[in-house]
């Protein structure tokens, strides 16, 4: 809960530093520009692989298989979305993290992981 609380502090004053810059450097007009850009292209892109993950998800849930990976995978795009429609460049490098399989991939395990310590400490239960 600790770097909850951190990430809410750090990530505003990381993602105005960053904005600031930015405004410095290209100029207000284009950083706004770029900002709307990822919005626009972020919504899209969370649509796009937000219904890919859902058509995956109720494939596997008919055919009666576990849907833990498609599970995982639709909630990192609906945080990827979340993060891209941000305004902020680090959150829209986050957001498009999420929406590609490779990254996912290699943060499945991690959730996996961190679901299971969750389950043993009796805060997740299924039933």
């Amino acid at each position: 809960m600790r770097w909850l609380l951190i990430a809410f502090i750090l990530l505003p004053i990381a993602e105005i530093a960053l904005l600031l810059y930015s405004g410095s450097e290209l100029g207000i007009f284009p950083t706004i520009l770029l900002i709307i850009i990822t919005g626009i292209g972020g919504a899209y892109l969370a649509k796009r692989q937000g219904l890919k993950a859902w058509k995956d998800l109720r494939s596997r849930m008919s055919t009666m298989e576990t849907p833990g990976n498609a599970i995982i995978d639709s909630v990192c795009i609906f945080f990827g979305g979340i993060l891209l429609i941000m305004p902020g460049f680090i959150t829209d490098i986050a957001g498009v993290l999420l929406m590609f399989k490779g990254p996912r991939k290699l943060l499945r395990p991690l959730i996996v992981a961190w679901i299971y310590r969750k389950m043993k400490k009796g805060q997740i239960v299924i039933r």
